[in-house]
């Protein structure tokens, strides 16, 4: 889709599409292309790596997906007057799973 001129902005997904350095790769060709990169979903999960790409542009933020992230893991990052900001002083991505209220929804 880059190399077609076939995207105004490219979006990628860290949890469909390869993981964090697969994102970041998307990110990179985004530079090269001298596009606009941003992310899709997740945007607790994708938030340092967004930061890390000089061609980031606009994070999909929307309300289920930060329900269902405040919902099973503590420390996500939460807006603050229109923007999401890192928390600097946690490891990862900042976030921890609340095992009990997880419980529920493993399969067995």
């Amino acid at each position: 889709m880059c190399h077609a001129d076939a995207v105004d902005i490219l979006q990628a997904e860290s949890t469909r599409f390869g993981g964090i350095t697969t994102f970041l790769k998307a990110g990179s060709l985004c530079e090269a292309k001298y596009l606009p990169f941003s992310s899709h979903c997740a945007p607790t999960m994708h938030l340092h790596a967004s930061l890390a790409s000089s061609s980031f542009y606009i994070a999909e933020y929307f309300h289920d997906h930060e329900r269902i992230e405040n919902m099973l893991f503590d420390g996500v990052a939460q807006p603050k007057g229109g923007c999401v900001y890192p928390d600097m002083s946690k490891p990862g991505v900042g976030i921890e799973l609340k095992h009990k209220d997880a419980e529920k929804f493993k399969i067995t």
